[in-house]
Order: C-alpha cells, then sequence, then structure tokens
C-alpha cells in the first residue's frame, strides 16, 4: 500500500521515532566533522529513484533539503519551482498533473497556496505525496524537523514547556506542531501577537483528536508566577478522568483540565518557537506589523528562558532579533540543518528503502468519512472552492461526534462547521443538530441550514406538543 504524508497524523508515534533514529543513523555517518549537525557525503541506497519537487509556491529551506535529501541518498530529482512554467498556467488540474507526473518520478514533494491541494494530489496518486505545505493549513515535514529537534536538544518530547510565539492563525507550521506536542505529551504555551491565536477549529481538534484542552484559569494563574504573561496553557492528561466540563466556559461543551501541576511548573520554558508574520495569508490592507512582537535578547535574560531553545522555521523577517545568532539558546539554524537527516529517513521510509520504517504501532485514528452532496466547506482558502478543480471535486467531510452535536471537518482543509440540521434519507426528515448519536446511520445527512434541508426533498420533524 502507498503511505502518503499530507498531515503529521498520517504518522503515529512509532513511525516518526523509527524515522528519528534513522535521521540519526544518517547524521552519524554523514556528519560533515567540523559541524556535526551537518550532513556531508551521500549513501547509494536511492539509486534509481526519482524525487520530483511541484512548488507552486516560494520555497528556499523545505525545497533544496529535499533536493538535497534525495541527492544524499544516491537518488536523482525534477523540479518545478514556478507554476508559470507548467501547465498549471494553463489551467490544468492538480489531479492531472499528478497523474502526469508520477510517470516521472518515484516520489513526489508538493507545495501548495490551497489548503487541501496536497490531499487532492494524493487522492490521484499511486506514488508516494509528500506535503510541503499547503496554504495555512499544515506543514507536516517541518514538524517532523521540528520535533527532531526538540528532542536531540532536550532528549524528550514529554512534559516539555514549549511556547509558541507570534502569528498563530496563519502559519502552517504551528498548526502541524501543536498536533505533534499534543500526542508527545507536552505542555502548549500559546503567546500569539495580538489577534493572532489559534484558530478556533486547530484548538477544536487539539481536544477532540488529542485530548489536550486548556488548563482552568485558576490552575494558570497559579502556576504562571509573576511577569509571565500568559493567559491559556493546554496540557494532555495521562488519565482521562482528568478532564472535566466547565458550563462557564464561552463555547458550550468546551472541556478544561482539572489538573494540579507542581507549582513550579512554567518556571522554566524549554523552547521558544518563533514564527514570521504571515502577510501572504492576510487579507489585503490588514494590519497587523506594527504592533508585532520580537524576541531578542532582552526579552530572554528572564531567568525562566535561561535554558531556552530558541526556534523558528525561518524565514525570519523582523520578528527575532539577529543579537541572538551567536547565543547558545538559538537552534534555528541547526534546525535548518536536520532537515536533511529528517528527510532522507522519510524518504527512505516512503520509498520502503528501509521497509520496516512504517507500521509499526496502531494506525491513526479514522473518523466516518460523509459523502453526500450536501454541505460545502466554508473555509474560503480550501482547494474545494478554486475554480479550476470544481470540475472534479466532490465535499467529503470527516464526521466528529460530540456531546450534544456533530460536526463536520472537511476531509481535504480539515476546517471545521457546524451543520444546522441532522436527517436521514430513509425518512426523508430533519431536525436541529442538537443530540448525542452512540452510532451514526448509513443513511445520514447533514444540512448547513433549512433551505439545503427542503431543496433536498426533506420536511422537519414535527415536535411533540409541549417538548
Amino acid at each position: 500500500m502507498v503511505r502518503h504524508l499530507i498531515t503529521i497524523d498520517d504518522l503515529n508515534e512509532g513511525e516518526i521515532q523509527a524515522i528519528f533514529r534513522l535521521a540519526d543513523e544518517f547524521l552519524k555517518d554523514l556528519a560533515d566533522p567540523q559541524v556535526p549537525h551537518r550532513v556531508r557525503g551521500a549513501k547509494t541506497e536511492a539509486q534509481g529513484c526519482i524525487l520530483a519537487t511541484l512548488f507552486y509556491e516560494a520555497s528556499t529551506r523545505t525545497r533544496f533539503s529535499f533536493e538535497s535529501a534525495m541527492y544524499r541518498l544516491g537518488g536523482q530529482i525534477l523540479s518545478s519551482a514556478d507554476p508559470k512554467t507548467t501547465s498549471a498556467a494553463k489551467g490544468e488540474t492538480i489531479a492531472d498533473t499528478v497523474r502526469v507526473l508520477q510517470n516521472y518520478a518515484d516520489v513526489i514533494v508538493i507545495r501548495h497556496p490551497c489548503e487541501g491541494a496536497v490531499r487532492v494530489a494524493a487522492d490521484y496518486a499511486d506514488v508516494p505525496i509528500i506535503n510541503a505545505g499547503d496554504g495555512g493549513h499544515e506543514h507536516p515535514t517541518q514538524t517532523l524537523c521540528d520535533l527532531y529537534t526538540l528532542q536531540r536538544e532536550k532528549g524528550t518530547l514529554k512534559d516539555l514547556n514549549v511556547l509558541l510565539w507570534g502569528d498563530l492563525r496563519n502559519g502552517r507550521t504551528v498548526h502541524s506542531l501543536v498536533y505533534g506536542l499534543a500526542r508527545f505529551g507536552a505542555r502548549i504555551i500559546p503567546m500569539p501577537a495580538e489577534g493572532f491565536g489559534l484558530p478556533e477549529h486547530v484548538v477544536r481538534r487539539l481536544a477532540q483528536d488529542y485530548g489536550c484542552t486548556p488548563l482552568s484559569n485558576d490552575e494558570v494563574s497559579r502556576v504562571r508566577g509573576d511577569k509571565f504573561p500568559v493567559d491559556a496553557v493546554y496540557v494532555t492528561p495521562e488519565k482521562p478522568h482528568q478532564r472535566s466540563l466547565f458550563s462557564d466556559l464561552p463555547e458550550k461543551g468546551s472541556e478544561v483540565l482539572k489538573v494540579r501541576l507542581p507549582a513550579n511548573a512554567l518556571a522554566k520554558i524549554d523552547a521558544c518557537y518563533v514564527t514570521r508574520l504571515q502577510r501572504e495569508r492576510m487579507p489585503e490592507g490588514a494590519t497587523g506589523a506594527d504592533s508585532y512582537p520580537v524576541i531578542d535578547a532582552a526579552f530572554l535574560k528572564d531567568r525562566r528562558y535561561r535554558s531556552s531553545s530558541v526556534m523558528h522555521p525561518l524565514p525570519r523577517v523582523e520578528e527575532l532579533g539577529y543579537d541572538l545568532d551567536n547565543d547558545e539558546r538559538a537552534v534555528y539554524f541547526k534546525q535548518a540543518a536536520y532537515g536533511v537527516p529528517v528527510r532522507m529517513a522519510l524518504i527512505a521510509a516512503l520509498l520502503r528503502i528501509r521497509p520496516d520504517l512504517l507500521g509499526q504501532g496502531p494506525p491513526p485514528k479514522k473518523h466516518s468519512v460523509y459523502t453526500q452532496n450536501t454541505l460545502g466547506c466554508e473555509n474560503t482558502r480550501c482547494i474545494t472552492g478554486l475554480s479550476s478543480e470544481q470540475r472534479y471535486l466532490e465535499p467529503k467531510f470527516q464526521i466528529i461526534p460530540e456531546a450534544d452535536r456533530l460536526l463536520a471537518r472537511c476531509v481535504y482543509c480539515e476546517h471545521d462547521m457546524i451543520p444546522e440540521f441532522v436527517g436521514r434519507q430513509s425518512t426523508r426528515k430533519f431536525e436541529p443538530n442538537r443530540h448525542s448519536w452512540s452510532e451514526l446511520p448509513d443513511d445520514l445527512l447533514l444540512f448547513a441550514d433549512e433551505e439545503a434541508a427542503l431543496r433536498r426533498g426533506c420536511s422537519p420533524v414535527r415536535q411533540r406538543a409541549g417538548s
């Protein structure tokens, strides 16, 4: 079976650690004597194999590190860094592009501005597809590099305090990273620029898929100490009973953790993950640059950051001071260098050059998929909204049962929505989406509004008198 890497959830924890062990092996065998975190020389394991990079957006580190990784495995590359030079400029769909390109390459790496575009490519490919960033959705190979850097610097991922700084709303590296951190048991401490916090659908998914929810406000106040302007700490509990429903939160049914941390739990920040302002994801005329926060040497003088690793997916603009470059806590260039051995290991895994790497541990959790054409994704950045792709793409949603409703999560961009009504094909009846389901019926229908239900030929369930 062909394996793809579209989101970080396409690999389980055992597979991620297996990839890290192979990256360690490559780093040991090919390390530059002068710069141990840099790979020099090459293997021959991918001899005869070709990797294609298909980039519809600008890239330096990701594209070059993938190409370097393939060369250092002994393989060859085909590269397209400008969509104007491909048939995409003529209106060719991504599905057709991939179905042609797979005849020329053994593995394809894709970057695209539309969220969910790489998932579409994977649906039509019979060779491995790797997501090198799809809009503001995810960047799973950057997350592998980030987790690998953290593990090498700190020796573990569990119970680390990781501060996320900057544009958390639009940064795809952050969205992938929080899912990875939650799975390995790190504490996530958001410190966004004003108006650039984690998107609601990311916060909901942290709770739904990983059980990672915020500590209560009282607990955050107790452990954060003075002069630490943190409003939320996300923790993945070790025991299910540690989660408790609080009705006074803004969203009904929201979960917070009823957990007591050690009083000094936030006395040390293990890593500061800094991100730039994602101007290319912002509407024209939007502001935010004037008040965007900066991390520099003065900021890190606080004893809380004495042993912090300062990380950045790069490129940086003005959010990270150059006065940190020679600080031993600055690991962002080392982080970029680790991209080569990590991507070497990933390519070796997906091409089955090292067939024992994948299949370690349980498969990722899957939700039921809804394919009835009664909903459309509300995310304006989703690939399903692109006119050239609408000719063949049908909306698909994962169904997420919650305590008193069903959520629909787009299979492509993974934004979720709350259908207003639910119904049954067999009865042609619909009712408000306000109750739980012990088992989802095979003929389930979901509707964004009453008009959509009526267009489908359904009628409302009559309410009993007094109900």
